[in-house]
């Protein structure tokens, strides 16, 4: 027997393993919901880290023994905490299927430490081929029979991760944390996430983003209606786990860094609450002498706890013959199932929409606060109404071709964003020598190459990180939240290059160019399409008094841009110094960058 067997063997034996416990967050709520139990090895020995340990017990046929022992460390050592969480705790697929997996064992380990099964959560980790769904789904449905939930881990990392999603249908889908690394500078990332989140909303399963580790990934997370987190940037797995996650943390979660419209405050309507206290009798009272009454919030010391519908509150009073009798003098908050779903008045519209649609309840009212005390009601009626409102006019000013916002939105929300004193850079995308073409290859070429510039800009330039709108032609305008507008844009301008080719016959593209008549009726040669933009950084933008002011720093900046041969930018800037001239490098072509005169 070898040494690291032998160690093996003896952990097992002694049960030498400690379970560690991380924290998953919901978004929404902004407190802890569950842990994810994790398992570590002795600390004196080579069985420490859990990839050893595991890869161990596979390589000599233990992994059902070690699965076994973890399971019963870590469920003793949740009810010793006499944590309140769901507890996620990991299975492999493989081991699962074993035929002499101990189904059972699971459950009476449950009832001798008086864990509810209903805070159990299954936790799939394949690491290995997975193709005996049939089994695999009635061993899922076993434990769902025992009260458990189930979650798939590191969805996109496995092997059949999606098939075992369609097959098993599980409460949970954690996305692994390769996806969520850097995903605010990842265009490919951000729509593989936002296509899971998608899925999930449909199916009625809650995603969890894995590995968040900065600032910046939680917010791109929470940007795409994400609802519950795991990672370093909350808590790192402890033997004794965190008990509650610091509310900063959640910070830019409600700031308006989307930089949407119309916030949450637009359609919060005040209705006097009462207190969770008030007795039941005394709420049927108010609901009897208002016919109009159909929400009523319950706030203590200006927090919400609770919202009490009309309907609702007299179907379950008045379900029992003997309800008033039986409830009238307990406590309304008897009737409260769950907290209220809750927004700062300053989350946008938009993201409110895509927090609700996420969420597995059908409520038809939400609570809106201001730095976390009781504001108003928001219902989703109001919601969609204001949602619908946006869409007509938008549509109204939309580009035909593209269906992107024309130049009257994008004027609104410059507008507002310069109202607010919120920070934004502008880009202003002009295509060159595109006539010549359009005259040689026909309008219909002219509109496909249209619509692919429009969908480079929208690839690189997402919902979250800003807005792109087509102001008529080969015109195209873009405003920039973030602080990479610089890099959005080299991106943009390398993936035009590329593109541009498919759209020339191959004796134009060995050629560099068309000939084609110019403006006077004579014959010229005219290289490929290329783009030139116009950038106005934040500081400039901030000094502008209206989008007039931003539209000419932008005109002027594209000018001089279009001065360069090539695919190039060009940065105006309004400041009180001496013009002057920066030379760069870009892609190979020259890019110049101004400090325009106020």
């Amino acid at each position: 027997m070898s040494l690291l067997q032998n160690e093996l063997i003896k952990t097992l034996n002694n049960k030498l393993l400690t379970p560690h416990f991380q924290p998953i967050v919901s978004i929404y709520h902004k407190n802890i919901m569950g842990y994810e139990a994790l398992i570590r090895g002795p600390s004196d020995s080579p069985l420490h880290s859990p990839f050893n340990l595991f890869d161990t017990a596979e390589r000599f046929d233990l992994s059902a023994k070690l699965e076994y022992i973890c399971r019963e460390v870590t469920i003793k050592r949740y009810a010793s905490l006499n944590i309140k969480e769901k507890l996620f705790i990991n299975v492999s697929p493989s081991v699962l299927l074993q035929p002499d997996f101990k189904k059972g064992e699971t459950l009476k380990l449950l009832e001798q430490f008086g864990v509810d099964p209903r805070s159990i959560v299954i936790e799939l980790t394949e690491h290995q081929p997975t193709d005996d769904f049939p089994l695999m789904l009635e061993a899922v449905t076993h434990y769902r029979k025992m009260g458990f939930e189930i979650a798939i881990d590191d969805l996109g990392a496995g092997y059949s991760g999606l098939r075992l999603w369609s097959e098993l249908q599980p409460e949970f889908v954690k996305i692994d944390m390769h996806f969520i690394q850097g995903i605010h500078n990842d265009p490919v990332k951000l729509n593989f996430v936002r296509s899971i989140q998608n899925i999930a909303s449909s199916l009625n399963c809650s995603v969890i983003a894995e590995g968040i580790e900065t600032e910046d990934e939680f917010k791109a997370v929470e940007q795409l209606g994400i609802t519950h987190a795991q990672g370093y940037y909350f808590a790192r797995p402890a033997a004794a786990p965190l008990g509650k996650v610091n509310k900063s943390l959640f910070i830019t979660s409600n700031q308006p860094n989307q930089f949407n419209a119309i916030k949450a405050a637009h359609i919060a309507k005040f209705i006097t609450p009462v207190s969770s206290e008030t007795a039941i009798s005394d709420v049927m009272g108010l609901f009897h002498s208002d016919s109009d009454l159909t929400i009523l919030p319950l706030v203590d010391d200006d927090v919400a706890s609770g919202i009490i519908f009309r309907d609702h509150f007299l179907f379950k009073l008045f379900s029992n013959r003997y309800g008033i009798e039986l409830y009238g003098k307990k406590p309304i908050k008897s009737f409260i199932e769950y907290p209220p779903l809750s927004f700062d008045q300053n989350t946008a519209i938009e993201l409110v929409s895509k927090q609700l649609t996420s969420t597995m309840r059908n409520d038809q009212a939400f609570i809106i606060t201001n730095n976390g005390e009781y504001l108003g009601v928001g219902t989703i009626l109001n919601l969609l109404e204001e949602i619908t409102r946006q869409q007509i006019h938008n549509a109204k000013h939309a580009n035909p071709l593209t269906l992107l916002p024309g130049s009257v939105p994008i004027n609104d929300r410059i507008n507002r964003l310069l109202a607010a004193k919120r920070p934004f850079s502008f880009g202003y995308f002009d295509l060159d020598h595109f006539k010549p073409f359009n005259d040689v290859y026909g309008y219909s070429a002219g509109d496909d190459f249209i619509k692919a510039v429009a969908n480079t800009l929208t690839q690189y330039i997402s919902s979250e990180s800003g807005l792109v709108g087509h102001i008529g032609g080969d015109d195209f305008i873009a405003i920039f939240f973030g602080d990479d507008w610089l890099t959005c844009c080299e991106n943009i301008l390398n993936a035009f290059e590329k593109t541009v080719p498919h759209y020339y016959k191959d004796e134009d593209i060995k050629a560099g160019g068309i000939y084609a008549e110019n403006r006077a009726g004579e014959s010229c040669f005219f290289p490929m399409i290329s783009l030139s933009v116009g950038l106005v950084d934040s500081d400039s933008t901030s000094q502008c008094q209206s989008h007039v002011g931003i539209a000419d720093l932008a005109s002027e900046a594209k000018k001089q841009a279009k001065k360069i041969e090539g695919n190039s930018f060009f940065i105006g800037q309004r400041k009180a110094v001496k013009t002057q001239e920066n030379h760069q490098s870009f892609a190979h072509k020259s890019v110049l960058k101004l400090q325009a005169v106020n």
